[in-house]
């Protein structure tokens, strides 16, 4: 079996969070799917775990973090373009999701940042490798 990353997320409404990653670029593998937890896919080897408070703290040794007000971790999706870029944040913002800062351009790569209903914070970028600089300093 390929090794995968699974990344599990308290949310407050399941169905609201489903809608969101789905308009967002996710699929729902009901495989891993039940009542109080949904998988969702971004690529055969990294998927999202959408779990209910009450099923995530099953899991969890300390309290549940509040993402609204603090961040408790940062998730970057790399894809193809800067139109892929733009075309996933439209369909999140349009999903509810919100945009806290403006697109960040390195020159080599465009990064902009949406946050879901619980403040769960992504960083969706693209990098343009022909464009990296190559004169790093020692």
């Amino acid at each position: 079996m390929a090794k995968q990353v699974f990344i599990n997320l308290a949310v407050s409404n399941l169905q609201k969070s489903i809608d969101f990653y789905t308009a967002f670029g996710f699929v729902n593998n009901p495989q891993f799917s039940d009542d109080a937890g949904k998988c969702m896919v971004w690529s055969e080897n990294i998927l999202v775990m959408l779990l209910s408070h009450e099923k995530f703290a099953t899991f969890a040794t300390k309290p549940i973090a509040d993402t609204k007000s603090a961040v408790a971790g940062l998730f970057s999706l790399s894809v193809d373009s800067v139109e892929e870029v733009n075309n996933m944040m439209a369909n999140g913002i349009q999903a509810g999701g919100t945009e806290p800062n403006e697109i960040r351009d390195y020159g080599f790569m465009q990064q902009r940042t949406i946050e879901d209903f619980d403040g769960h914070t992504w960083e969706i970028f693209y990098i343009d490798i022909s464009k990296f600089p190559t004169d790093q300093p020692a």
